[in-house]
């Protein structure tokens, strides 16, 4: 039951939204190990759409494509803005309600596009807010995506910190993985300079997508998991993919890619 006295935590941003535009993240999480433990482990498996903007598209569709983990799951849209909140249906109900999460407790959270729009000295306090109104064993997305959700990156964080970095975009939407900086989520997007782990780690991947250039010719997906195992036979411990995939994901733990400390 949603919290009648939650007072909304947050500001009104500009809402952008589109069909479709969150898919690789829900097929991400779909297929998650951690997420679907979680879910397929909850007494109560709720899921929160923070921020949906001005349509509800896809709170609907990442609802849909979570039935496939745990059918009888429920999602409640968030809205800070009044004038967004529209009529609950198909099992989906939604609500006004921000960081303070509407006095819910739930065991997933996705939160896109949200944090992109604030300084970036808000995200540590906004990421507690989250993590402190988590079910025992929740978990938060926290990312952000172009308009058409070709490119996206997103953080994967429990109660206590956080945990991984995914990037996920168009396999021939992107000339090389760098171009996806533009899309850090706000925790990193700033740190994309010299000195920092980001950076870094980006210049790498960079380097080794280079040199499997002649794998190009199969197509980039092909490329692509040629770069991911030259990666970890380098040393940097990134997942590789065994599933066939449409998408280019790479995902990484918090520690490789996290801040300098200030």
């Amino acid at each position: 039951m949603i919290g009648k006295s939650a007072k909304p935590v947050g500001v009104i941003t500009r809402g952008t939204t589109g069909i479709n535009r969150l898919r690789r993240c829900d097929r991400w999480m779909v297929h998650e190990p951690l997420i679907q433990r979680v879910l397929q482990r909850a007494a109560d498996p709720l899921v929160v759409d923070l921020g949906y903007g001005a349509r509800p598209n896809t709170t609907f569709e990442m609802a849909d494509r979570l039935r496939a983990v745990r059918s009888d799951r429920r999602v409640i849209g968030l809205e800070i803005d009044p004038g967004r909140v529209v009529e609950g249906r198909d099992g989906v109900g939604f609500a006004r309600g921000g960081f303070e999460m509407a006095g819910l407790r739930p065991v997933l959270v996705r939160a896109f596009n949200v944090l992109r729009q604030y300084p970036e000295e808000a995200v540590g306090p906004a990421w507690e807010r989250l993590q402190s109104a988590l079910a025992p064993g929740g978990l938060v997305v926290e990312g952000t995506c172009d308009e058409l959700g070709r490119r996206c990156t997103w953080v994967l964080l429990n109660a206590d910190r956080p945990l991984s970095l995914t990037f996920a975009w168009d396999p021939f939407a992107s000339e090389r993985p760098s171009d996806l900086a533009e899309r850090l989520p706000k925790a990193l997007i700033h740190r994309n300079v010299p000195g920092e782990r980001i950076h870094e780690f980006l210049n790498a991947v960079d380097r080794a997508w280079a040199t499997a250039a002649p794998h190009g010719s199969f197509g980039p997906r092909v490329r692509w998991r040629a770069t991911l195992e030259m990666l970890w036979s380098q040393g940097l411990p990134v997942r590789v993919q065994r599933r066939p995939l449409r998408d280019c994901l790479l995902t990484v733990p918090w520690e490789v890619v996290a801040p300098n400390p200030t």
